[in-house]
């Protein structure tokens, strides 16, 4: 049975990806740590829906846990079609004062986790000629941020290799993007004990989804979702960098103090 293989899927952007896709009737398979909010999706997707909702409670940040996953859509005869790695979190304040344990365990889920789950399915992509990988990268991802260094540089690798990808794999007919959102109306701040970064607009999951399908569609190996986020990348683009580290390192400067847990 083909299906979509959707990680960090119990909420945010994961939550509102399984949504779009089952009301346009891909089968899906969830992945988050959260059993009870996967078991309460799924239910409610196969009850307003005609698809098929699988789901699993796995910590892929746990070194065994990709391909604990691959071996599982092995034995439910499941055939990704589709793979859309979001799973990931992040963390804020200066990086000499953090938990070294809670970076090394991001770099692991953001990094090494993505790059374990999309070598594992992309090669029977390749095989049948066909599929899609989504890897949500971010805004972080276009440059330095000072006080979400970790979490920007993971991201920044994403995009990189996200976008190295789409070039290896277009005569595979296998499409491959970078998602990169700016801030998204999601628990992910509150998930990763850090707050929100000022001054800055924010979208919805449903809208960010809704650019990342468009994206897809028209074979793009990364895309930006919301306008003003485009604008920013593009103006950094064209300032020094330097500039752009001390501007940034100004406005997260008081919101990096925030404290860890």
């Amino acid at each position: 049975m083909n299906a979509t293989l959707i990680t960090g899927a119990s909420s945010g952007i994961g939550e509102a990806f399984a949504r779009a896709l089952a009301a346009r009737g891909n089968n899906l398979l969830l992945v988050a740590r959260s059993e009870d909010k996967l078991m309460r999706l799924c239910s409610e997707l196969g009850r307003i829906s005609s698809i098929h909702c699988q789901q699993i409670a796995l910590d892929l940040s746990r070194q065994e846990s990709p391909a604990r996953l691959f071996d599982e859509t092995k034995a439910r005869g499941l055939e990704i079609d589709l793979l859309i790695n979001n799973a990931g979190f992040g963390s804020m304040g200066e990086f000499a004062t953090l938990d070294l344990a809670h970076e090394l365990n991001m770099i692991d889920l953001n990094m090494r986790s993505l790059v374990e789950l999309t070598h594992r399915f992309l090669q029977p992509m390749r095989e049948r000629k066909s599929g899609a990988i989504i890897n949500v990268a971010s805004t972080a991802g276009f440059q330095a941020v000072p006080y979400m260094a970790t979490y920007a540089a993971t991201k920044a690798f994403v995009l990189s290799f996200s976008e190295a990808l789409w070039e290896e794999n277009r005569p595979y007919g296998v499409e491959v993007l970078a998602l990169c959102p700016g801030v998204t109306e999601t628990g992910f701040f509150a998930a990763s004990h850090i707050q929100k970064p000022p001054a800055r607009t924010s979208e919805t999951p449903e809208q960010v989804v809704e650019t990342a399908l468009r994206g897809l569609k028209r074979r793009r190996s990364s895309i930006i979702s919301g306008a003003p986020n485009k604008v920013m990348v593009a103006t950094e683009r064209l300032i020094p960098r330097s500039f752009v580290l001390r501007a940034i390192g100004s406005v997260m400067r008081g919101a990096g103090r925030a404290p860890q847990q």
